[in-house]
């Protein structure tokens, strides 16, 4: 079925629920007196992203033409990019306090209100983009996730995946673990907390902050998400090496985050509205990713961006440092440890699978003509 189709359809259903709801309540009465003293409603939206990251940014954007045709511009949701209304990484906050009803951001990147927070947005040597979907839709994992958001005043929503992401831009080679050591590198989340197990000095910059710090040299590396964006960006112009693959981010996700107290104040009709456009919205951001990204990175090894690939010795030593810091995190928080166990058992079973029939035919087909 065509999204146009598929959504006409929905629209349609959603509307006839809202009728039956509304006619329900006036007895004898017609439907349409009901819908049409509706109240309208409107939200701000507030994204953690650039207006010029025209696929991630956009992503809010779409969710808002979404709702607003769906509910006949009956909702509507205005969309603001990072700095415009609050910094790009003060959106779970302003949600929270009620500063907007919605925001569009990644969850690792308020780990410092509560570390199984990473799991809502990825975390290293995870679940690949198709996997965390999986799990947060159909394995359990946001209801799971609900009460932690919930100490905020938040509800989540699935808000799009990037897919796999790039290891990022070096200003040097890296051919050890060891010489992870000192360098300063701009990565969230936990990806970061193992980095800096490994030696490196962390930051966390926002989106449009990352260029000036790279450039004028306050930091030696960055990572971001993957071509299309990074080209945006302009990483190619100041540093040299583009590594791969994200072993901290192998299919992130990212999240609406909803102030509870608005969430439920909509109508069931607009509820159902906002769920099934957060699933649109999502699911055309991760197709955009992966219909931009191949032309992408033809153009940056056009530029003279030099790909490299992480060798075993540092992917070895990530990989044991980010399991044990997950580990670390179980044994210390009664809360996280219940949301890993679950995740735990999800990534294995998932493995498990993906590592026959996907794997099987990603390993003769990718790499060859």
């Amino acid at each position: 079925m065509k999204r146009r189709d598929f959504l006409k359809k929905t629209a349609v259903g959603l509307a006839g629920a809202g009728m039956a709801a509304a006619c329900a309540g006036e007895e004898g009465g017609s439907a349409g007196p009901a819908v049409h003293t509706q109240k309208r409603v409107t939200w701000r939206l507030v994204s953690s992203f650039p207006r010029g990251l025209d696929t991630i940014y956009g992503t809010a954007e779409h969710l808002g033409a979404l709702v607003e045709s769906m509910s006949g511009g009956r909702f509507r949701i205005r969309s603001y990019p990072a700095g415009e209304l609050v910094p790009g990484l003060q959106v779970l906050d302003a949600v929270q306090q009620g500063t907007v009803q919605v925001g569009h951001s990644a969850s690792y990147y308020y780990t410092g209100k509560n570390d199984a927070f990473a799991f809502d947005t990825a975390v290293p040597f995870g679940l690949s983009s198709r996997q965390q979907i999986a799990w947060l839709l159909e394995g359990g994992g946001q209801e799971l996730l609900r009460p932690l958001f919930a100490d905020f005043n938040i509800v989540q929503f699935y808000g799009g995946s990037t897919g796999a992401q790039m290891g990022g831009w070096f200003n040097r080679e890296i051919n050890s673990a060891a010489e992870i050591d000192g360098l300063k590198m701009r990565i969230p989340g936990p990806g970061g907390e193992v980095m800096s197990r490994l030696g490196a000095t962390v930051q966390v910059l926002a989106g449009g902050d990352i260029y000036p710090a790279l450039e004028r040299g306050a930091i030696d590396a960055t990572e971001w998400i993957g071509p299309y964006d990074d080209e945006k960006l302009g990483f190619h112009k100041v540093a040299k090496y583009y590594y791969y693959p994200g072993w901290w981010e192998p299919g992130p996700s990212l999240t609406y985050f909803v102030n509870k107290s608005a969430w439920d104040g909509l109508s069931d009709e607009f509820k159902g509205i906002f769920q099934a456009a957060t699933r649109e919205s999502g699911m055309t951001m991760q197709a955009k990713y992966d219909a931009k990204n191949p032309p992408a990175m033809k153009r940056l090894i056009q530029y003279g961006t030099q790909f490299r690939e992480f060798g075993d010795d540092v992917m070895s030593a990530a990989r044991r440092e980010s399991l044990s810091l997950l580990e670390e995190n179980a044994s210390a928080d009664p809360g996280y440890r219940k949301v890993y166990e679950a995740w735990k058992k999800f990534r294995e079973e998932s493995f498990e699978w993906f590592g026959k029939a996907e794997l099987s035919y990603a390993a003769f087909n990718f790499k060859g003509k």
